[in-house]
């Protein structure tokens, strides 16, 4: 993929002109991010009420659905191997009219069946755009500050989550029965961000089309995957021990919700400085024994307000998954990144199809606590890996730099 510093200025090869390229991306990139992050925000509140009060829906047909909407993780590398002639703008552009439309069908859908072709509409929309606005970010960010760019990208989608959770909290609180036009409001939003992405500089554009798997980046893969593993956990398994074993009203979890997306607005730049200061290795070791901290607490405690801080600070310390995309941007060349970036999405969405049956098959029959206990050694193993990941070299920042860093790694011929 083209870094913008590989690109001739719009108007004049001076730095100025360059510098107005990067704001303007940066610009129609962040509101991109923030609309999806208000469409999600909408659909993660609704959600629960939704499908059991709306649809109702029993245990085993919310298993199924999660399970297919995981699904398109996966099956997202393929797509975007297909689409990858396309300028990456584009392909977020069109991902994100998917994601419009499926969440817009809510209001339509009757059954069962039809809301599961809406939920994988849009999940799949949604999973293809997910390792753009990274790719994209990198392809943007000056030389030394691609932790920082990637943190205001995440600062901006947790705003516009934000916004979406505040609408859905109201709908609970004041007891809103018409949920169904709010989803036409998610889909809305996503429209908009689809709107946005054409304000993108179109030059960016994915290898056409390889898939990379190295054995150079088998650390990322591994990371990924157990990645996959503990969101899952959080997901599918933290707000429902908090709601089935402790009785966690529904406004209590939006309320949950709001207070880890504020946490969220200020923490993600932060991370993407300590990030880009300290490094990759660093920063993952922290976020992985802090996560194997989080996930003990869960097991242990029994305090509910204790609770609801390590389910605040399990949701809010992903804000330091970035520091695998920024690996990403230190081992692959850039016409690599998105391959790469979205091999590790699917690596991911492997894990995130497999916890969820495995850690409800533990929950049934042997205990919810064994169900955390498998994101304790996760983390540990985590830890292990990560301390494999070479040590930080400081890169020079400045949005003025033009010289382009060489890869570390030679661009070699991928797998067709």
């Amino acid at each position: 993929m083209a870094n913008v510093a590989d690109l001739p200025a719009p108007d004049s090869p001076g730095t100025a002109a360059l510098a107005a390229h990067r704001t303007r991306g940066l610009f129609f990139l962040g509101s991109a991010c923030a609309a999806v992050g208000l469409a999600m925000g909408l659909q993660m509140g609704l959600n629960s009420n939704f499908v059991g009060q709306e649809m109702g829906l029993k245990g085993l047909q919310q298993g199924v659905l999660e399970a297919c909407r995981e699904s398109c993780g996966i099956f997202a590398l393929g797509l975007l191997a297909l689409l990858a002639a396309f300028a990456e703008p584009l392909i977020g552009a069109a991902m994100l009219v998917l994601l419009g439309i499926g969440l817009g069908l809510y209001f339509l859908v009757s059954d069962y069946t039809s809301l599961v072709l809406a939920s994988v509409l849009w999940s799949q929309g949604l999973h293809v755009w997910m390792p753009l606005p990274g790719s994209m970010t990198l392809a943007l960010a000056e030389p030394g500050r691609a932790g920082y760019r990637l943190g205001q990208m995440a600062a901006a989608g947790a705003v516009g989550s934000a916004a979406g959770l505040v609408a859905a909290y109201f709908l609970i609180r004041f007891e809103v029965s018409a949920i169904r036009p709010l989803y036409l409001v998610a889909g809305a939003a996503a429209l908009a961000g689809s709107a946005a992405c054409l304000g993108i500089p179109r030059q960016m554009k994915a290898a056409r089309p390889r898939l990379v798997f190295r054995r150079e980046y088998g650390l990322y893969y591994l990371l990924t995957f157990l990645e996959g593993w503990r969101k899952q956990i959080c997901i599918a398994f933290a707000g429902f021990l908090l709601v089935t074993q402790y009785e966690t009203p529904l406004t209590t979890m939006l309320l949950l919700l709001l207070v880890t997306q504020a946490i969220s607005w200020f923490l993600s730049p932060l991370v993407g400085r300590v990030i880009d200061r300290v490094g990759e290795r660093r920063a993952l070791v922290f976020y992985y024994a802090s996560m194997a901290v989080v996930f003990s607490g869960y097991i242990l405690v029994e305090d509910r307000r204790m609770l609801y801080a390590l389910f605040v600070l399990d949701n809010a310390f992903f804000a330091f998954t970035m520091a695998l995309t920024t690996y990403v941007n230190r081992i692959a060349p850039k016409s690599e990144h998105t391959a790469t970036l979205s091999m590790g999405v699917a690596m991911n969405h492997v894990a995130a199809v497999a916890m969820p049956l495995t850690g409800g098959l533990l929950w049934r029959y042997a205990g919810y606590r064994w169900a955390f206990l498998t994101g304790v050694a996760a983390a540990a193993l985590s830890i292990v890996v990560a301390s494999f990941m070479p040590r930080h070299t400081p890169q020079p920042a400045g949005a003025d730099a033009l010289p382009v860093r060489p890869p570390l790694i030679p661009d070699e011929t991928g797998l067709d």
